[in-house]
């Protein structure tokens, strides 16, 4: 048995003095030796967190002690060691930044997709009348996503609401949604509707959901995930590789941040391309003089810029 989980969850909930809530938060997972990132906004929470398993069931208790969290739905990893190195709580407008100056056009607590389970979406995605939206950015979904889905170049989610009139072909279809723990699709779904599509669903628990409970089955390719694991497996049917290098086109699951922190695109990388570019993504960031040194992950706790230079 491993000795520490990851766990992945959100709840939409109103939070009154919610900045205050993510100081005294910060405090409590402190106290619990916790390490990960959670966003605290007045519509609620989102996080991961990862420590020992004893600290998780506590963390998970007291959430669920809360009335105004009691329904937060927890995705548990078992996992070799923290997923995080340390502990971040900060407060936020929204714990989904979507880019609308009005934001009370998508309150999911009000009105949102129709929630599939895992079998439920798994009998539903082959159907003719449906089509499914991945509604995640292009370095999640260029790593892995459904069979036959609809994939939006976007950067943020934050730019998603530019791409619903692109959309709008298949307002006589059921759209299926999803996204990697269903967060993002409560606001996607949302917005759908409020653009006039009528049979909007989303996939409840997202992609690490729908790997514990359905196999995973017909996810092409990782699941990126906000840790620094990066990617992790989610197919254990049919699984397969669809990214590739963005150096050299060799098929490879690998993901990883350019080691030029002022870069830090997201890209799939071959460990020969990786070695090579010390893993960078061209040759231009080999000598920025802030590279950071590469041990093969890929990963890199965040450096604050300097003052002028954008992450």
């Amino acid at each position: 048995m491993k000795k520490f989980q990851t766990l992945l969850y959100y709840c939409y909930s109103p939070i009154a003095d919610a900045e205050q809530f993510a100081a005294d938060h910060l405090k409590f997972c402190k106290s619990l030796n916790l390490v990960g990132r959670i966003i605290v906004a007045d519509e609620g929470l989102n996080g991961t967190v990862s420590g020992s398993v004893e600290s998780c069931q506590t963390y998970m208790e007291a959430v669920h002690a809360d009335a105004r969290f009691a329904k937060t739905e927890f995705k548990i990893d078992d996992v070799e060691e923290p997923s995080f190195i340390k502990m971040h709580c900060r407060y936020k407008s929204e714990i989904v930044h979507s880019g609308l100056k009005d934001t009370s056009i998508i309150n999911p607590n009000e009105r949102t997709g129709k929630h599939l389970e895992p079998v439920e979406f798994q009998k539903m995605i082959d159907q003719e009348d449906v089509i499914i939206l991945d509604v995640r950015s292009n370095y999640e979904h260029n790593l892995g996503k459904f069979k036959n889905a609809i994939t939006l170049d976007i950067e943020n989610f934050r730019d998603f609401p530019e791409k619903i009139n692109e959309l709008a072909q298949y307002k006589d279809k059921k759209v299926l949604t999803y996204c990697t723990g269903g967060i993002k699709c409560e606001k996607a779904s949302a917005l759908l509707l409020h653009h006039g599509f009528n049979d909007v669903y989303q996939l409840h628990g997202g992609i690490i959901k729908y790997g514990k409970e359905a196999g995973g089955e017909d996810f092409e390719g990782k699941c990126y995930v906000f840790d620094n694991r990066i990617a992790v497996d989610v197919n254990s049917i049919n699984p397969s590789v669809v990214s590739k290098c963005y150096n050299c086109g060799t098929v490879t699951a690998k993901m990883i941040n350019c080691a030029n922190p002022e870069c830090n695109e997201h890209i799939t990388q071959c460990d020969e391309c990786g070695t090579k570019l010390q893993g960078c993504c061209s040759d231009a960031c080999i000598t920025n003089p802030r590279r950071r040194p590469y041990d093969g992950t890929g990963y890199y706790v965040k450096v604050p810029q300097p003052v002028g230079i954008s992450a």
